[in-house]
């Protein structure tokens, strides 16, 4: 996993009007599944589908609590990317990166 700063998916899809939020989700989700974790996320194809991306998500936020070995439970990571969008993926960014860092 790559260092990122948590303001990149903070501030980035309002100039690229979105466009950089699925740019992270790819980028993370490869990342994620290049990683020792045993939960696969699945192409990000399915996350432009209605109602097939809260599947999408929850996959990803497992996987999210895989790769930071528990300090963020995959029901936390859910809720904050489904219900608070960018403000969510910081959050979860700056997770990675004490991770990461082994904070």
């Amino acid at each position: 996993m790559k260092l990122r700063s948590p303001a990149a998916p903070l501030l980035l899809p309002f100039v690229t009007f979105g466009i950089y939020t699925l740019v992270w989700y790819v980028k993370t989700k490869g990342e994620m599944n290049a990683s020792n974790t045993q939960t696969r996320v699945p192409t990000a194809w399915f996350f432009i589908i209605p109602f097939v991306n809260i599947w999408w998500l929850w996959r990803y936020a497992t996987a999210v609590e895989e790769f930071t070995k528990g300090r963020m439970g995959k029901v936390g990571a859910f809720l904050l990317i489904f219900l608070l969008g960018v403000i969510g993926d910081a959050i979860v960014q700056s997770k990675f990166n004490a991770t990461i860092r082994g904070n």
